[in-house]
């Protein structure tokens, strides 16, 4: 790597304007891109030490995006006479990060709207500031309407110059080390939906990975693993918006997925018209799975699944009826824990299955993360099924 190269990599976050040099955030913003890669790496070795040989090269995103990339936040917010502060909570104060360049430019525009344009705590008292790509959703402690008297049409068309296309309020009064409730969500301004660059339907507490050609990139990788066909079956746990199971069902896959959070149900039904979703935690849903599975079972076809939950990993339940029940002859695992993914490729292994590649991915550069897609396989003494 050139000199020139190093400065670049090395400089490109950490001397960009509004980047501060106090924020917890992009802790290898300093750093040369590769050093921070090789840091990664170096931690999965360790964390995921008894697949070593198994761990692939980080894949970072293509153009090394440093900077503007990040179209989803959730930013604590506090008033501070005579302003508000968006940003990260730091010795019970607010770190305002209003023109943090790891943030695309639509949502630095936003938050300038918003920190001008709301009034004081005592008449709405914000706690959190939540964007979705073009989705804002404002977070008050309380159960009563607030005042509403600023949200004009001069400050609606201002809104939509930035790119916003909705704007929602959520009313929880025990907003804390939860951002949302289920209930209490009122659209204040245009449409409830989105859509995305690669034209999948969202809303506001949609999760969206921050980099989507890496995304799209472990989700080939993925496909290339199970290798869906006509007839096969394949169960997709914790589905979010669809991606997954429209890619699932454009290969003649029939497929059902489960997922919580019912925005994320109502878009999958628009993104994957063929697939079925059930709403609910996967371990919940599992009679119902053992059902599907049973119905649709021919001849020929082969079992599969993919699974992305949270940070906790497989719920015990569920991962306990894949492995001894469903038996699904490939798994395609993409986990933003390592350690619990390290939890639960143990109990796989133990009871049948092979880690055959773990493909770690740079979804978030300059930060400590790192996540992983980890293809699992039965053993190939068992019979096809």
């Amino acid at each position: 790597m050139s000199p020139s190269m190093v400065k670049t990599n090395k400089n490109a976050l950490a001397a960009a304007p509004g980047c501060r040099d106090d924020c917890p955030g992009c802790p290898h913003r300093r750093m040369p891109r590769q050093e921070s890669l090789n840091q990664k790496q170096t931690f999965l070795q360790t964390r995921l030490s008894t697949w070593a040989d198994r761990i692939a090269a980080i894949c970072p995103p293509d153009n090394a995006p440093f900077l503007y990339y990040r179209k989803k936040v959730c930013l604590s917010a506090l008033w501070e006479v005579p302003v508000w502060k968006f940003g990260l909570i730091r010795r019970d104060a607010v770190m305002d990060l209003h023109d943090c360049p790891v943030h695309s430019h639509e949502v630095r525009a936003a938050i300038h709207l918003f920190v001008k344009s709301l009034p004081h705590f005592s008449a709405f008292p914000l706690v959190f500031y939540a964007q979705s790509g073009a989705q804002a959703t404002l977070v008050v402690k309380q159960q009563a309407l607030p005042d509403l008297s600023w949200l004009t049409s001069d400050f609606t068309c201002q809104l939509e110059n930035t790119g916003m296309e909705g704007l929602w309020l959520h009313l929880n009064p025990a907003a804390g080390k939860n951002v949302f409730a289920k209930n209490h969500w009122q659209l204040l301004w245009g449409k409830p939906r989105s859509t995305s660059d690669d034209g999948f339907l969202y809303g506001p507490r949609s999760f969206q990975q921050p980099i989507p050609a890496l995304f799209q990139q472990a989700m080939e990788n993925a496909n290339a693993f199970l290798l869906p066909r006509k007839n096969d079956l394949l169960i997709d746990l914790y589905c979010g918006s669809g991606i997954g199971l429209k890619r699932w069902t454009d290969q003649g896959c029939t497929v059902m997925g489960v997922e919580l959070d019912g925005e994320a149900v109502e878009c999958a039904a628009v993104n994957a018209p063929m697939a079925t979703v059930l709403r609910g935690r996967c371990r919940d849903r599992i009679p119902q799975l053992a059902q599907w599975t049973k119905n649709k079972k021919t001849v020929g076809s082969r079992r599969l699944a993919f699974v992305n939950p949270p940070r906790p990993g497989i719920e015990p339940e569920v991962i306990q009826w894949l492995a001894q029940d469903y038996r699904p002859a490939r798994i395609a695992y993409l986990s933003c824990s390592a350690g619990t993914l390290c939890r639960d490729l143990h109990f796989l292994e133990a009871r049948g299955y092979v880690v055959q590649r773990i493909i770690p991915y740079d979804f978030f550069p300059g930060t400590l993360h790192v996540e992983c897609l980890a293809l699992v396989a039965r053993k190939t003494a068992e019979l096809p099924g």
